[in-house]
């Protein structure tokens, strides 16, 4: 819920983007407090690797497992995401906000009863897989959609022992199948490797206290 002393947001950011039947999107969701670089690579290196037709990027009014003590406010991380995401094939939104859901599991469910015969797939950080049985109903979100796992510095290993890689590790497809992705039934999911950032948001925030 956002608070009546935040800036407003656009209008159209409060919508959901539109998909037309048959094409691959990718769903990339996160706080961006702030976006920066390695968000880009990221959603880059997806759109590239799974040979999606569009990306898009999620700001998220909040996350359930990280303090809003130090969260921006929606508006303003929805601008500084359309600095940072370039590419044409990525639409940013922030139509979480507009249905007042705060849980990927009922986001993920909302984008599939508004959209029958589009293909997507969830991306994530290969650092955020560690704690991804933390979130709420994890077991409903891996068998919504197919998931992307992007490399992150520290991460590449670390992984495999991550509780979901354990318990859908008969669900793990090879990377080089990784354009495919998206047209798998789920439960299925890669680890994508690549160039990474060390960037991080957190890292940003407390520069910019310094």
């Amino acid at each position: 819920m956002l608070s009546p002393t935040e800036p407003a947001v656009p209008a159209p950011y409060l919508r959901m983007p539109h998909a037309g039947r048959g094409l691959a999107v990718g769903l990339f969701g996160g706080s961006f407090n702030p976006p920066h670089a390695g968000h880009a690579l990221v959603a880059e290196i997806a759109l590239r690797r799974l040979a999606l037709d569009q990306l898009w990027w999620i700001v998220t009014p909040g996350n359930p497992l990280k303090s809003a003590h130090e969260l921006a406010p929606l508006a303003q991380r929805i601008v500084l995401s359309e600095k940072i995401a370039r590419n044409p094939k990525i639409k940013v939104t922030a139509f979480e906000a507009a249905h007042h859901v705060r849980y990927t599991a009922d986001t993920l469910a909302l984008i599939k009863a508004r959209n029958p015969g589009v293909d997507f797939v969830w991306i994530m950080g290969a650092d955020s897989l560690r704690d991804f049985h933390r979130w709420q109903r994890w077991r409903e979100i891996v068998l919504t959609f197919p998931i992307a796992v992007i490399d992150r510095p520290g991460a590449t290993l670390s992984f495999l022992s991550s509780v979901v890689a354990k318990t859908f590790d008969y669900a793990r497809i090879d990377e080089g199948d990784a354009p495919l992705l998206a047209r798998m039934r789920a439960p299925a999911w890669t680890f994508i490797h690549g160039p990474r950032s060390s960037l991080s948001s957190t890292a940003i925030r407390k520069a910019g206290k310094g």
